[in-house]
């Protein structure tokens, strides 16, 4: 059977008869322990890509270096909230247009693994979930609810209305879709809904992905332990992380009929970053080996990340750090692919939430700017080794420029930039959800007729705040510490200023249910509660800031929004080295390149893609929280700094 395996790959049957630029009809089973396509086994080497997290116009360029590699496929996940962007409102076009990745996957000579969630993890925002769903009232998300399945069944519409037809049943190049996501680690994280209760609800998905039309195989994807809590009747447990096989064929066996295939629905090559921690790296060795493994094993393989992409704009989200009260919760397996001791180390941590960096290069074959790197060059030799047929040159890599030094021309004052916005008052701090706001950020106010100190405390700080009094910088809160308290003196007739981030939502584990962001919770002085005449001042920056009528004002401390622009003869990717920075977000030409956190690094650059720049004049703005120094320029570099910590 191996070499019978080893033949079909090394002919070109896969190459060749995976295009589907002329529609032809083929076939895709799962039977008697086999993928079957067309009729005769075959592996699947897959590896995963988010066409979110990656400009359209780089697209086909990241899938020829995926097939140049010697994969058969490429899986991607689905974000809802990438599709539906505001409540009602569809997106499938430009970097949206999930069916145009779909379809010049298959012009590429690639099969599709389809993730639609319609919950992802992956990094992302709220898990991909939108961050207006929890208001819709008796709303209960991932779980057996009415009103959650409803906008569930109205999301998969929409996306079946864009793919169905690019299903190999219909002559495209989709072959499986992933029913739910992870949902054995959520059932473990939630002992206090019984296990049947939340099968309900995974069942129901699957049906809801079938009525929808989606008739190829499913599968789902859970650390193997978890298969009991994950697997759904009528799709292939697929595992995450599992480097041994024969646990693997065991346990796929008992929860699948007794027979195969063999799919490690992830394996990681690489991992995922979040600030103010290490990079973390795996050998090229270590993955060439354990791939070779899978191959020589007839195990099918899915690389989770084979090119990781950016995680622009808001879109990055957050893990929540586990705590020794939910330590009997893991039963001392792996945290989300993660062996049993690193496990340990993290239950041992304090952080609340571990905000993800906005680079998601994942240490991954292909860098976040789509570079070779000799992780790609191992498991290219390891695969071309096991097949006699050449595989398609590696793309070249996409041109990168140098930039003169940016002059920064402007330096306007987001404190009295927030004047001219009219403010919403209440007795009470109000979240962004209570005011409709998505991300970004939120200043709150309160103006104080009499003296007041002691210890300002805000344990519902969600998640990042700069305290200013009479526009002065005076502290910084910030939940990724557990830092909620500090000494606060006001004087009569001052006014104290509260500018809130969000730093994503969180995206894995049971307390993806609390999600609410800003201040959650009464704020204090001296553990009196400050009630009365708060006012809230919203800053989405979900698009460009408008600085054509505001006139420099500079002030140390404050947050300011800088502005500068350059000309180019030719464009190219580069990346804005940040190092010189604080904390804050970048827009190039209107659009936004994601946040820095230079304090902590270990990210110090941001990646800049070529299409977004342009002959002629380029416009940046900087909006800095912290603001310690005054900048006068934005430098650029050609090579990215995503592993080096300052503190």
């Amino acid at each position: 059977m191996k070499k019978l395996l080893f033949s079909l790959l090394a002919s070109g049957l896969l190459t060749i008869s995976v295009s589907h630029a002329q529609k032809a009809k083929h076939t895709f089973n799962i039977e008697n322990g086999h993928f079957l396509y067309d009729g005769k086994p075959i592996q699947l080497h897959a590896g995963e890509m988010h066409f979110a997290r990656v400009p359209h116009q780089y697209w086909r360029h990241r899938l020829q270096m995926i097939k140049a590699m010697g994969l058969n496929a490429v899986t991607t996940y689905i974000f809802w909230n990438w599709q539906e962007t505001a409540p009602g409102v569809w997106n499938f076009s430009g970097d949206h247009d999930v069916a145009e990745f779909v379809k010049e996957a298959g012009e590429e000579g690639l099969f599709v693994l389809l993730r639609p969630g319609p919950y992802a993890c992956g990094e992302w925002e709220f898990g991909g979930y939108p961050w207006w769903l929890p208001k819709t009232k008796d709303m209960v998300i991932r779980a057996d609810n009415p009103p959650f399945l409803d906008s569930c069944n109205n999301y998969i519409q929409k996306i079946a209305g864009q793919l169905k037809d690019l299903q190999i049943t219909h002559g495209g190049p989709i072959i499986m879709v992933q029913a739910e996501n992870e949902f054995g680690s959520y059932v473990a994280q939630r002992p206090d809904i019984t296990l049947e209760n939340h099968q309900k609800y995974s069942y129901k998905i699957k049906d809801l992905l079938v009525k929808a039309g989606f008739d190829v195989p499913f599968y789902t994807a859970d650390g193997s332990w978890l298969f009991k809590e994950g697997s759904i009747p009528g799709a292939l447990p697929g595992a995450d992380g599992e480097d041994d096989t024969k646990k693997l064929k065991t346990l796929v066996n008992q929860y699948h009929d007794g027979i195969g295939p063999y799919f490690v629905a992830e394996y990681y090559p690489g991992w995922l970053d979040h600030w103010a921690e290490p990079f973390p790296k795996v050998s090229a060795s270590s993955v060439a080996k354990q791939l070779r493994k899978y191959v020589e094993d007839t195990v099918s393989f899915n690389m989770y990340m084979v090119h990781g992409g950016t995680n622009f704009a808001f879109t990055s989200g957050a893990n929540y750090e586990a705590r020794p009260k939910d330590e009997k919760a893991l039963d001392g397996n792996p945290v989300n692919g993660m062996g049993k001791t690193e496990t340990k180390k993290r239950i041992q941590k304090t952080h609340d939430i571990q905000p993800d960096m906005t680079s998601y290069d994942y240490d991954a074959p292909i860098s976040e700017a789509g570079w070779v790197t000799p992780k790609y060059d191992s498991i290219r030799n390891l695969l071309q080794s096991h097949s006699t047929t050449k595989f398609p040159a590696v793309p070249a890599a996409i041109p990168v420029i140098s930039i003169p030094d940016i002059t920064l021309t402007k330096a306007a004052n987001l404190l009295e930039l927030a004047k001219k916005i009219k403010p919403v008052e209440n007795d009470k701090p109000l979240t962004f959800e209570d005011l409709n706001q998505g991300n970004g950020y939120m200043l709150y106010s309160k103006k104080f007729t009499q003296p007041i100190q002691g210890t300002l405390s805000i344990p519902g700080l969600r998640d990042f705040a700069v305290i200013y009094v009479n526009g002065k910088k005076v502290g910084v809160l910030n939940r990724y510490y557990n830092s909620y308290d500090m000494d606060i003196n006001i004087p009569s007739n001052a006014e104290l200023q509260i500018l809130v981030e969000n730093m994503g939502r969180i995206n894995y584990g049971a307390e993806i249910i609390h999600n609410t962001k800003g201040i959650i919770s009464p704020v204090t002085i001296g553990n009196k509660e400050i009630m009365g005449n708060w006012q809230m001042r919203s800053l989405p920056m979900s698009e460009e800031p408008n600085l054509t009528k505001a006139k420099s004002n500079y002030s140390e401390g404050t947050p300011t929004i800088y502005q500068g622009s350059f000309n180019l003869d030719k464009t190219g990717d580069t990346f804005f080295d940040m190092r010189d920075w604080g904390k804050g977000i970048v827009f190039i030409n209107g659009k936004n390149l994601g946040r820095y956190w230079s304090t902590v690094g270990p990210q110090l650059t941001l990646y800049v893609p070529g299409v977004w720049l342009k002959k002629g004049k380029n416009t940046v703005e900087i909006f800095e929280q912290l603001n310690d120094s005054k900048q006068t320029v934005l430098k650029t570099t050609k090579t990215p700094i995503l592993d080096q910590l300052v503190k």
